[in-house]
């Protein structure tokens, strides 16, 4: 399997916090679009439901093999506290940022970007779909 992967993240939540979702699409070296997840979380704020997606998504790409990513997140939040420029003041994030980092020592190489919500149409689909398939059941 792919050993780069370049990952698209999402979450979000309807009210702040609300009813959320992630969702996860998973990209081989040649832009070929191989996994993409979505999942209802229940209540939570629209961090919590950032990092969950993310948590997701470096799981999927280790069982896909992977020893190089290149995440995406639409969230500026997000991103800066995993690549240490802020700091995390609220306990629960920071937990789930622990779950991250830990993750994250799986892969020979990982990188956290930032990209405006408008480049990340397919992981914002995923989360939509998840929080709308939670209220047609």
């Amino acid at each position: 399997m792919a050993k780069k992967l370049k990952i698209y993240t999402d979450g979000g939540a309807r009210g702040n916090p609300g009813p959320a979702g992630v969702g996860v699409a998973i990209f081989d070296e040649k832009e070929n679009l191989i996994k993409t997840a979505k999942k209802y979380l229940g209540k939570a704020t629209n961090n919590q439901a950032e990092y969950k997606a993310l948590i997701l998504a470096l799981e999927l790409a280790k069982k896909l093999g992977a020893e190089e990513v290149d995440c995406f997140l639409d969230s500026q939040l997000i991103v800066n506290q995993l690549n240490r420029k802020y700091k995390i003041k609220d306990h629960q994030l920071g937990s789930l940022f622990i779950k991250v980092w830990n993750l994250s020592l799986g892969f020979k190489k990982i990188k956290f970007h930032y990209l405006p919500r408008n480049k990340n149409k397919i992981a914002d689909k995923l989360v939509n779909q998840a929080i709308n398939a939670h209220f047609k059941s």
